[in-house]
């Protein structure tokens, strides 16, 4: 049987599969309440803008995502894992299955651009190294920067820095890339080039959910937003 999908623009099919699912999640920062009963459902294929002010727990959220907090209510689900029982030794599984681009680059400052690709392939477990290169090769040219393979961190721009990030985090080709404020400390021109980056690879089918408080590049870009405000969570969707 084919998988049922909708439209979210006439470029971009949406799966009615959900990558994410979320019910009535508690989130805790150790025994702080951040946000209650958090419902958020994304289907495959979706481009999300998670928004709200400082501190509202949009990077909370993520972190959820990632294992680095816990879920604590009805349902969690995520990338075909259940966060709720989720054991230690299968977080690193579960992030092999997902990208995730900051707003700090954390790049390694000693190695060049692929050799940051190559160190991330080898650490996450591939061993051909043909493979590897290849790879490493195919998302630099993703991301504009196929020329650019063997400079280092300091000769980049940030907006190229950014780049090799989002290279970074397509290497496993996973299902979903979470990003953190990635236009946070870039100029408005190159922000949008990161944005228009963004939507090229949701294109070609990668989820996103994006935290941003950049709202002119949202007005430009849109696309279905979740808001939080006084500790609700307002889908425009809904």
């Amino acid at each position: 049987m084919e998988e049922e999908t909708t439209t979210q623009s006439s470029e971009s099919p949406v799966s009615t599969t959900p990558v994410v699912a979320l019910k009535d999640i508690n989130i805790y920062q150790k025994k702080l309440l951040i946000l209650p009963k958090v419902n958020i459902t994304i289907n495959r294929g979706e481009f999300v803008y998670l928004i709200g002010k400082t501190g509202s727990g949009k990077s909370s959220i993520l972190k959820v995502l990632i294992g680095e907090l816990p879920a604590v209510g009805v349902q969690a689900d995520f990338a075909g894992y259940d966060l709720k029982k989720m054991k230690k030794r299968h977080v690193q599984q579960l992030r092999r299955k997902l990208g995730v681009v900051f707003q700090d680059y954390h790049l390694l400052s000693d190695k060049t651009v692929i050799d940051n690709l190559l160190f991330v392939l080898k650490a996450i477990g591939w061993k051909n190294k043909n493979e590897m290169q290849n790879r490493a090769e195919e998302v630099l040219e993703m991301v504009g920067l196929a020329t650019k393979d063997f400079k280092y961190p300091h000769q980049l721009s940030g907006g190229e820095q950014q780049r090799v990030c989002i290279a970074r985090a397509l290497l496993n080709k996973p299902e979903m890339v979470l990003a953190d404020e990635p236009t946070g400390n870039l100029d408005p021109i190159t922000a949008e080039e990161i944005f228009q980056l963004f939507h090229n690879i949701n294109k070609q089918g990668t989820t996103i959910l994006m935290a941003t408080h950049n709202f002119s590049m949202i007005d430009k870009f849109a696309s279905r937003t979740i808001c939080i405000e006084n500790n609700t969570l307002i889908d425009s969707m809904v």
